[in-house]
């Protein structure tokens, strides 16, 4: 049995890079970039102003102005202002030359038709200058940058059409078991629904990677076989759950190591999901998952989630929260690292969720988030500050 993080070490030491491609940058959502992006203008690409108003000579404020020009956004005043004018503006249009300051139509008056007077004390410039948030040529984005809405945004605006990404994995998505139906079907006795897949497809997808399921694997070794060969032929990352224990009909581990994968560890000192399964061929990896929907779920974001970020080139941090415990929390057993799932209350006080053991998936429907209780520790007292770590 391998230490927990040794098991994470491991997995990020085999992943090796997909390799890039151009996307149009509309489809880059949740990928990564494989190369620097760079401005190809100035931004704000001209000095514009700020706030709807009047763009003067600061020096000339305490005088009545005359309105010579009205420019809306998209403009361009055609005036040089100088002495005793003013060009009406609006946000965003250019300020004219000779202007040195927008002053806001709330601080005016108008004096007769055409001229008006600054009524405030003092004002800001309230002019947005040239280049003074990049210039052409900067680096905009980073290579290695996850791509979100906002990064979607600073591509549209310098004119990056086709970003070189990160190639997405394609992960195919297993269950195992003759007790597991589709959830179309309403269950007969001694069955179940399968919840794993589709909550294993949704976490693929969070990644950013391409999820292909492949159904529902029957307890039969010869058709485990055929259907894990052709899948790790077919795709970068095999996963599934179940069949990956000691039990009579968990043939797994014994197909895989007759069908080439060499299996780099099988059980992981982790509470849950110590029967998981790691392993590699030449072109693709494996994961061999507890049938228990909350093992699965929690293996798959602390162990799998990092795994597949790295084959797309991103370095995966989790957000981690330092927050007290509500109550004390104790456990008779401390051989392996626990990671339990937790609410936290409106003052921030985390306590353990009404938990019943790997199979209450309604467990982590609830839960904000889970904490890591370490090896060789059996309490957390209240008040205690601990990292919580959020789904």
């Amino acid at each position: 049995m391998i230490e927990f993080e040794d098991a994470q070490n491991k997995v990020l030491e085999n992943a090796c890079f997909l390799g890039t491609e151009r996307v149009d940058f509309r489809q880059s959502l949740h990928r990564v970039l494989a190369e620097d992006v760079i401005s190809d203008v100035d931004m704000p690409p001209f000095n514009k102003a700020a706030v709807d108003g009047y763009a003067c000579r600061m020096e000339d404020l305490g005088s009545q102005l005359k309105v010579v020009e009205t420019v809306a956004a998209g403009e361009v005043s055609s005036r040089q202002v100088t002495g005793g004018e003013s060009v009406k503006v609006m946000t965003g249009a250019p300020v004219p030359h000779g202007a040195d300051t927008v002053i806001m139509i709330e601080d005016t008056e108008s004096v007769e038709n055409g001229v008006i007077k600054f009524k405030g004390k003092k004002t800001a410039r309230n002019i947005a200058y040239q280049a003074e948030d990049v210039k052409a040529g900067d680096i905009v984005l980073k290579k290695g940058t996850l791509i979100k809405p906002q990064q979607i945004a600073i591509m549209s605006s310098v004119g990056c059409l086709k970003p070189l990404l990160a190639k997405k994995a394609k992960v195919a998505v297993f269950s195992t078991g003759d007790e597991l139906v589709e959830p179309s079907i309403t269950p007969g006795k001694g069955q179940i629904r399968n919840s794993n897949s589709y909550q294993l497809i949704s976490q693929v997808e969070n990644t950013g990677c391409y999820p292909v399921y492949g159904g529902i694997i029957p307890d039969d070794e010869e058709e485990t076989n055929l259907t894990l060969g052709k899948a790790l032929c077919e795709n970068d990352v095999v996963m599934l759950t179940g069949g990956v224990s000691v039990g009579d009909f968990d043939f797994v581990p014994n197909v895989l190591k007759d069908s080439g994968v060499e299996i780099l560890f099988q059980k992981v000192a982790v509470k849950p999901g110590r029967p998981t399964i790691f392993g590699k061929t030449n072109s693709s990896y494996i994961f061999g998952l507890p049938g228990y929907p909350v093992s699965s779920f929690i293996i798959f974001e602390l162990i799998v989630k990092p795994f597949l970020f790295k084959l797309m080139g991103y370095d995966f941090k989790p957000l981690e929260v330092k927050l007290p415990m509500k109550v004390d929390y104790k456990r008779k057993k401390a051989d392996r690292i626990a990671w339990i799932p937790v609410v936290i209350n409106n003052k921030g006080e985390v306590s353990p969720t009404e938990y019943h053991g790997s199979g209450h998936i309604h467990a982590i429907s609830e839960s904000y988030g889970m904490i890591g209780i370490q090896k060789g520790v059996y309490e957390i007292k209240k008040g205690e500050l601990i990292n919580v770590r959020p789904f």
